[in-house]
């Protein structure tokens, strides 16, 4: 089933709603109304008994009793003559009398009312009486001491003619303007959610890869929201999708050396047919694996990071212990390459709020890039302490060091120095910086105090 659109469930919830505001109170106004009608009607025919009292008292009783052998001397509203009626309408209720004596002998009548029977009702008394086609209200005045009653009555169509009048004077307003108030207010739906109408057609006219903000002139203050949301999640959308595409060609890039030198050693292996020669080829291939691995770890680490994934919530890290545990886990590179490591100060206590994984792998990185990058028999020399408020973390080494014109570039993906022992990727300081964004941290490449060599600084803020 077709889902309706956010237009249409508008329009049918505001018509419903007026409609369900309007029709009872159309409703229970005409009822009052109606109800105020035949209070009147009644009024006015006990009224019309009273004014007929008046005109018998006035005639005198003997004068009718003498006269009632022509006692219809009124005519019914239906025998208006012509000229006293409009298209066919006398515009008069049908309204009659009768006037009977003690006996019950009928003085006079209107026309209309002289065939009604008479019925024993008390005085001041209202009554439905049921005479032919037709149903009368009669209202029964007694006038004791001349032995007189006085009946005036009134035919129930032609109230129903005033009800009908009302109902469509109440009903009819409101049944022709439903509909008419369906248009306007669509009309004014489609005026209102035209802003929602330019949103999408900015985002269909969008060209792929922009990270330009949408902005819509005008905007209303609740798409606002809409809109700042938007534009966010499109430039995470655009980031993350840059991410991979840089991921993917630096994996083709970085990969594709030891890949390759993999397959070359392996098939100088398998063609080889001396075995020392053969042994040599599987070292090297073995060799090209190990690279392969490490720049492998490093390329997810890197990815990771830029994610802004780094394994998990933010959580409190002791620093000093987090840096021991780097060591322990780096001691066979700093066994095999004969580098001396010299733990100065690791102040106990300096808690930083952020990410384990990305805090380990900006520690690994550092001590990875110094032991990498000095020759046989260097130092490397780790502090960790509180400074001005801060935690700051060193790593001196006594290796070529880097120029200081060439400094702001090393951040970059790839980037080694001139002068390098290492076998690095160029990799390292990117982990570092992304490791530090994340954590508010900088980070700074400075000279060694004493000598040549490189002094790296990360300034992070401590939790408590």
């Amino acid at each position: 089933m077709r889902s309706l659109s956010l237009r249409s469930r508008l329009l049918l919830l505001i018509i419903g709603v007026l409609a369900a505001v309007l029709l009872p109170l159309g409703i229970l106004s005409a009822q009052r109304t109606l109800e105020e009608v035949d209070e009147l009607s009644d009024g006015r025919l006990a009224q019309a008994a009273r004014t007929l009292e008046v005109l018998v008292n006035r005639i005198g009783v003997e004068q009718l009793r003498e006269q009632r052998t022509a006692r219809l001397l009124v005519p019914s509203v239906s025998n208006h003559p012509p000229e006293l009626m409009v298209q066919g309408r006398t515009y008069e209720s049908e309204v009659g009398f009768q006037v009977f004596d003690r006996d019950g002998t009928l003085l006079m009548a209107t026309e209309n009312l002289s065939g009604v029977p008479r019925t024993h009702v008390p005085d001041g008394q209202f009554e439905d009486i049921n005479h032919g086609r037709y149903t009368w209200r009669v209202f029964t005045l007694i006038m004791e001491e001349q032995g007189i009653t006085i009946r005036a009555g009134e035919r129930y169509d032609s109230r129903h003619e005033i009800t009908h009048a009302l109902w469509l004077e109440h009903g009819l307003p409101t049944l022709l303007g439903l509909p008419l108030l369906a248009l306007l207010v669509g009309w004014a739906i489609r005026r209102g959610l035209g802003p929602l109408e330019d949103l999408a057609r900015a985002l269909a006219e969008r060209e792929p890869g922009s990270r330009e903000p949408i902005h819509l002139a005008d905007a209303p203050e609740e798409l606002k929201p809409v809109m700042a949301a938007l534009n966010d999640q499109i430039f995470r959308l655009e980031s993350a999708l840059e991410r991979e595409r840089r991921f993917s060609a630096d994996v083709a890039h970085e990969l594709r050396t030891p890949l390759a030198s993999t397959m070359i050693n392996l098939e100088n292996a398998l063609a080889s047919a001396r075995p020392d020669e053969a042994q040599a080829a599987l070292e090297a291939a073995r060799e090209c694996l190990v690279s392969l691995a490490r720049r492998t770890e490093q390329l997810l680490a890197l990815a990771r990071l830029e994610a802004g994934a780094a394994s998990g919530p933010r959580a409190r890290v002791e620093l000093a212990a987090l840096a021991l545990d780097v060591v322990e886990e780096l001691s066979p590179i700093i066994a095999r390459g004969n580098v001396e490591l010299s733990i100065e100060r690791l102040d106990d206590g300096l808690v930083v709020e952020g990410y384990p994984v990305a805090l380990g792998a900006l520690l690994r990185n550092l001590l990875d890039n110094a032991f990498r990058h000095v020759p046989a028999g260097g130092q490397v020399a780790l502090s960790i302490e509180r400074r001005d408020g801060h935690a700051v973390v060193e790593v001196v080494d006594d290796g070529p060091g880097i120029p200081a014109e060439r400094r702001a570039g090393m951040f970059g993906r790839f980037q080694r120095g001139a002068d390098t022992h290492g076998t690095g990727y160029g990799l390292g300081l990117s982990i570092v910086q992304r490791a530090a964004e994340l954590h508010g941290a900088s980070v700074e490449l400075l000279d060694r105090d004493a000598g040549r060599g490189l002094r790296v600084v990360v300034t992070l803020p401590v939790q408590g």
